[in-house]
C-alpha cells in the first residue's frame, strides 16, 4: 500500500493526525526534500527505509516503491502542503494504477492557509473579494493560455501565487496589465508556519523591490488583493438583522 501524504506548510505540528500516524507506521518513506521538514522524519520508526527525491526522477520514486511492495512493505510517500496542489501527483497514480499497486490520499494544510495566518488575513470578505485564484508566473512549465496572470488579473480576485518568486518583475507588470491598480495591496510570505518565517507587505507595483531589498528567492508566496486593506461589510451570517435556518433577526433590527 501506498499513502500519498500532505506534510502541511511547514510547521512540524501541523500535519494532520493522520498523516502523522501513516508516517510513524510506514516502512518506506519517500519525502521531497528540497520542501518538507525534515523534522517529520523524526517519527519514523527504527528501520524504517528513507529516501529524498529531490534528486530522484520519477521513474526512480516509482521503481522503490514497487521494490517495496514486492517486498510486502507500506510507503508513505510525502508531499509538502497539500499533494493536490503543484504536488505531481497524477503522474505518480497513474503509474501505480497501472503497475495494480493500491494508493490513498491524505490531504495536508496547503502553504496558502499558512501564509493567510502569518497574514492574519481572511481571504474571502464581503463587498471586496468572494473567490480566490490559486495560480503561477510561466517559467520553464508553462500555463495554459487561457490562465495566464493578465488574464485572471481581470478578476480583481484574491489570488495566492506559488513558484514564482523568481520572476517578480514580469509578475507584477502582467498583474497591472491584466486589471490590478498599482497601488492594490500584496505580500510576500516567506516560508509560511516554519521558524523562518517573514511577512512583508507592499503593493503590486512595490513586490519586485520588497523581493529585491530583503533577498527573497526561493519558499514564498505571493498575496494579491483588497483583502489585505480596511474596508470591508460585516457577514451576514452573524448580522443580529439577518435571518436565517438557526436563528431569528433581533425584533429591534427588524
Amino acid at each position: 500500500m501506498v499513502h500519498f501524504v500532505g506534510a502541511g506548510p511547514g510547521a512540524a505540528d501541523l500535519i494532520t493526525v493522520r498523516g502523522q500516524a501513516l508516517l510513524a507506521a510506514a516502512d518506506v518513506i519517500i519525502y521531497a526534500g528540497s520542501l518538507v521538514n525534515p523534522e517529520h522524519l523524526k517519527l519514523a520508526r527504527e528501520g524504517c527505509r528513507i529516501y529524498d527525491s529531490a534528486s530522484m526522477t520519477l521513474e526512480e520514486v516509482i521503481a522503490v516503491i514497487k521494490q517495496a511492495e514486492a517486498q510486502g512493505l507500506t510507503t508513505v510517500r510525502l508531499h509538502t502542503g497539500d499533494p493536490s496542489i503543484y504536488g505531481a501527483i497524477r503522474e505518480q497514480m497513474d503509474l501505480l494504477a497501472q503497475a495494480g499497486i493500491c494508493y490513498d490520499v491524505t490531504p495536508g494544510v496547503s502553504s496558502f492557509c499558512g501564509a493567510a495566518a502569518a497574514l492574519k488575513a481572511e481571504y474571502t470578505l464581503p463587498d471586496v473579494s468572494q473567490t480566490v485564484i490559486i495560480t503561477r508566473m510561466a517559467g520553464r512549465t508553462p500555463v495554459p493560455e487561457k490562465e495566464e496572470i493578465a488574464k485572471l488579473a481581470a478578476h480583481e480576485a484574491t489570488m495566492a501565487i506559488f513558484l514564482s518568486t523568481g520572476l517578480l518583475e514580469p509578475l507584477s507588470a502582467e498583474l497591472m496589465r491584466g486589471g490590478y491598480a498599482a497601488d492594490t495591496p500584496a505580500a510576500i510570505v516567506y516560508k509560511a508556519t516554519w521558524p523562518e518565517e517573514r511577512v512583508f507587505y507592499g503593493t503590486v507595483e512595490t513586490l519586485p523591490q520588497i523581493a529585491r531589498e530583503n533577498s527573497i528567492t526561493k519558499t514564498a508566496l505571493i498575496l494579491v488583493g483588497r483583502f489585505l486593506g480596511d474596508s470591508y461589510q460585516r457577514s451576514k451570517l452573524y448580522d443580529p438583522s439577518f435571518t436565517h435556518e438557526f436563528r431569528e433577526a433581533s425584533e429591534t433590527c427588524k
